[in-house]
């Protein structure tokens, strides 16, 4: 298991680097924010991996605000981009 969660680590690391560089040079609004809840949801998979590899469960709660911060946080900016388009 402890081999499986450093793997893990690692392509989330190698995730994380690629969703930042796209926030960074991201053309429009659209590409960063994709970014940024691909880096939301590498950070919630991270805490999944930790959880994995130690068998403690107080981040569970941690785990669920986060995707549902994620969740609403693209709606509201789906909103935002369909509002500026139709100006």
């Amino acid at each position: 298991m402890i081999v499986a969660t450093n793997l893990a680590a690692v392509l989330l690391a190698v995730a994380a680097v690629a969703a930042v560089f796209r926030v960074v040079r991201g053309p429009s609004v659209a590409d960063r924010m994709v970014a940024l809840d691909t880096l939301l949801f590498v950070g919630v998979a991270g805490i999944g991996a930790y959880i994995a590899r130690t068998g403690e469960t107080t981040f569970v709660p941690v785990l669920v605000m986060a995707v549902l911060t994620a969740f609403v946080s693209t709606v509201v900016v789906a909103r935002y981009i369909e509002a500026e388009t139709e100006r």
